[in-house]
């Protein structure tokens, strides 16, 4: 990010608009940043002219269990210019919302443009999107996420002892992937083993998973936020189940994506 800013302010004698970024990168395979990066990324962005914009969509409100908003994971004090939030903030209704610093906001405001949406302020997703920031705090789900995230990641990391095909294990609270792999040496990607772990899972044992990452290798695991301790029992059982008895008898020859 620092080189592409040199490059765009130095070399093409331009300003950047903006950064946005997943503070945990679910489609690059449930990827989180090290110490510092957000903070070192916005600051590079802000003196080439543009602005943070933290998108929350899939890791916002508690699910990493550690912190309420991914941008904040590992300690991180960075504030974004725009948070961009929705998916969970409704819990199944439609309701989205954009966050900004009064600044953003201001000027915004002074360039006359009107903002209009159809929907926007809809009664009922708005109270259900009340409810939801009531639920967390009432019922303690960030910190239950973690709680339970930590299991979650204890039970697999046990099985990766025995289960090669796991090749890592990593995500913080409620949000969690399995890096799956052909062999421990090469690292190959378990592309089309992890397509029909996932359709297995939802078919035999009504698990319901997805997949993500540059190699489509990486099953994610993103429950609600109430999955127990026992929940996690259940699925890491029925993962061991559909390696040991299901994918070891597959012909994977006509498996393709598995659309998640």
């Amino acid at each position: 990010v620092e080189e592409w800013c040199r490059y765009f302010v130095e070399e093409k004698n331009e300003k950047v608009g903006a950064f946005i970024i997943e503070g945990g990168m679910s489609v690059g395979g449930v990827i989180l940043p090290p110490q510092s990066y957000l903070k070192r990324c916005a600051k590079a962005i802000r003196a080439a002219g543009g602005l943070y914009i933290a998108d929350e969509v899939q890791t916002g409100f508690g699910r990493l269990g550690s912190c309420f908003w991914a941008f904040q994971y590992n300690g991180s004090d960075v504030v974004p210019d725009i948070v961009t939030v929705g998916k969970p903030f409704g819990n199944g209704l439609p309701l989205a919302a954009v966050i900004t610093t009064k600044e953003v906001s201001d000027a915004f405001e002074s360039m006359g443009v009107e903002y209009f949406n159809t929907f926007g302020g809809n009664p009922v997703s708005c109270a259900a999107g009340l409810a939801v920031l009531d639920e967390i705090e009432k019922k303690g789900l960030q910190h239950h996420a973690l709680i339970t995230g930590q299991y979650l990641i204890s039970r697999f990391e046990d099985l990766k002892q025995s289960l090669p095909i796991i090749g890592d294990v990593r995500g913080c609270g409620l949000f969690v992937g399995l890096d799956l792999i052909k062999n421990n040496t090469t690292l190959e990607p378990a592309t089309k083993e992890c397509s029909f772990l996932c359709s297995i899972l939802k078919e035999k044992y009504a698990v319901l998973t997805s997949i993500d990452g540059p190699f489509n290798n990486v099953l994610v695991i993103k429950p609600p936020m109430c999955f127990s301790k026992t929940d996690v029992d259940t699925f890491v059982s029925a993962f061991e189940a559909a390696v040991v008895n299901d994918l070891s008898k597959a012909d994977l020859g006509n498996v393709s994506k598995t659309p998640t």
